[in-house]
């Protein structure tokens, strides 16, 4: 799942940093509303210079981890599909100054989609399985959990060595102690059970 993250961070990165570096080998003014067209899409300086950013933002995400992948793609998800959709309210007028085409405007949303979708993959639902990493973080609990899991077993491994060695007649005192400690809780839990039971039965 992390690997998902990161590998969808670094694909998208990479063709948005490849977007703004080809504009830039173009020699595109930096502000046009009418810029020409790069990729079949509408372009200019700006653009190209928040596509680069944009880009090795992602790219960075994706080195950083699977999370910080995860949280930037959904983040930037989002303002790709505001930015294509103020950007479709502006085209051929004076404010469109991203140079935005009507091709530009399906990618904006497309991209956005992508990144929302790849980011939330494994992460935000309802019913996450215990194993995901991020079922863990929203827990917020898990480490105590495991903490007392590890304790509990090595409880029973220490029971379990001390039953062997008392049946095999070298138990050390300490041992020895724990068992018969255990044997009275065992037999007092079955006098209660016991009890419990008497009680229900009348």
């Amino acid at each position: 799942m992390r690997r998902v993250h990161r590998l969808g961070a670094g694909l998208l990165g990479a063709a948005l940093t490849a977007f703004g570096v080809m504009g830039f080998a173009r020699g595109l003014p930096f502000l046009s509303v009418d810029g020409p067209a790069l990729m079949g899409m509408g372009s200019n300086g700006l653009l190209a210079t928040i596509s680069v950013v944009v880009g090795l933002v992602l790219v960075a995400a994706a080195w950083r981890g699977g999370a910080v992948a995860s949280t930037t793609m959904t983040t930037l998800g989002v303002l790709f599909l505001v930015s294509g959709l103020a950007n479709l309210a502006v085209l051929g007028t004076a404010a469109n100054l991203l140079a935005f085409r009507f091709p530009n405007v399906v990618f904006s949303l497309l991209a956005g989609m992508a990144l929302l979708f790849t980011g939330a993959y494994g992460r935000i639902s309802g019913g996450l399985p215990s194993e995901n990493p991020y079922a863990r973080a929203r827990a917020g609990d898990q480490a105590p959990d495991q903490e007392s899991s590890r304790l509990r077993i090595l409880e029973i491994d220490e029971m379990a060595a001390a039953e062997n060695a008392t049946s095999n007649g070298v138990a050390t005192p300490e041992q020895a102690a724990l068992v018969r400690a255990d044997r009275i809780e065992r037999a007092e839990a079955h006098r209660r059970r016991s009890h419990e039971h008497a009680e229900r039965a009348r």
